[in-house]
């Protein structure tokens, strides 16, 4: 009968005059792929707070709840990240109550204590904000600043540093922290007044490009500046420690020109060490060359005997060295093309 429906599977011509498939179902998989694009960044918050700490149980709900308000002012999506650095207190289970109470909480918990600037690199690598603060667990730094740090880096800047100009520290920690700051303007060239404030603002590309280790993270500012960074000030609040006292004694100063000095090396001469010491170790050969040429000439001459000359072994001396640096730099040159770039760190727990 006419009215009846051909099957298309016996019907060749059926089959060629079938319909092709809709337009929708081509553009999925298309469709699909931008919608996997967007999603990383949408979930991505604008803010990432990252908060070194080790033994402050007494001051993370009162740090949160400071920051929870000056956050939900500024309209914007944001994450609270608490790296504890292997405290000994009850600063983690504080941390899992505020997390329970708070979606916006991160935690990570090494296992044992590795300092500050392990718990910021790791802070670095899990935060995923756009822009980065950090600030210190303490209360000592206020959690206020941070619409005026945010709106800092707006004015071109890549990495905004605190200035806590009046600062509400004993004078045994303000003298020489002022020495320390002059110093490291001086050798480094960049004119900041507080390179080891805790409360600053990054750029994303910042956290994810300055590499921190040892105890480099008085000197993030100076890592980032040979990394090509722009680098800000701005005067911050700085509030006196309310709960438990100081976890860096007198030492830190020592160590911190010792880092200094490290700073300086690897920003300038990580790549090209055997600069740093060929200049020196060739400096030296020539001056004991020098001294000896000059003692073989007077002996050649007969106006003198080296025998009792001990400036004849100083000359010497002074060449064996100059190789030595020479050889230190030659090493330095072949390491830093086979060490690994990064730092693994014993994490116990990452509560998302």
């Amino acid at each position: 009968m006419s009215d009846q429906t051909a099957d298309p599977a016996q019907s060749p011509a059926a089959a060629t005059a079938a319909p092709t498939p809709p337009p929708q179902r081509r553009q999925q998989p298309q469709q699909r792929q931008q919608q996997q694009q967007r999603q990383p960044q949408q979930q991505w918050p604008d803010i990432s707070v990252v908060i070194p700490l080790y033994n402050e149980e007494d001051s993370l709900k009162e740090l949160h709840h400071q920051l929870r308000s000056v956050l939900g002012r500024m309209n914007a999506r944001y994450e609270i990240l608490f790296v504890d650095d292997g405290s000994t207190d009850r600063s983690f289970q504080v941390l899992r109550d505020l997390k329970r109470a708070d979606k916006h909480v991160k935690i990570v918990r090494f296992r044992r204590n590795y300092g500050k600037s392990a718990a910021l690199a790791v802070g670095f690598e899990k935060a995923l904000g756009n822009v980065v603060i950090t600030m210190d667990a303490d209360l000592q730094d206020d959690p206020a600043e941070i619409p005026s740090l945010r709106k800092r880096l707006d004015d071109g800047y890549d990495l905004v540093s605190g200035w806590k100009k009046r600062r509400r520290d004993p004078i045994s920690k303000t003298i020489p922290s002022r020495f320390f700051n002059y110093v490291t303007a001086v050798l480094t060239g960049i004119h900041i007044h507080d390179f080891n404030c805790g409360l600053k603002a990054y750029r994303r590309e910042v956290v994810k490009s300055v590499k921190i280790y040892g105890e480099l993270h008085r000197y993030v500012p100076v890592l980032a500046h040979w990394e090509g960074f722009r680098i800000g000030e701005m005067v911050v609040q700085h509030r006196a420690r309310k709960y438990g006292r100081t976890k860096f004694g007198v030492g830190r100063f020592w160590r911190g020109f010792l880092d200094l000095l490290t700073a300086l090396f690897t920003t300038r001469y990580l790549r090209r060490p055997l600069h740093l010491f060929g200049f020196w170790g060739m400096a030296a050969v020539a001056v004991g060359v020098i001294i000896d040429g000059w003692l073989a000439v007077e002996w050649s001459l007969g106006t003198t005997s080296l025998s009792n000359r001990p400036l004849f072994l100083g000359g010497i001396l002074f060449i064996i060295v100059g190789i030595q640096f020479i050889s230190i730099g030659l090493l330095g040159e072949m390491i830093s093309r086979t060490r690994a770039d990064e730092q693994e760190y014993a994490i116990r727990d990452f509560i998302k």
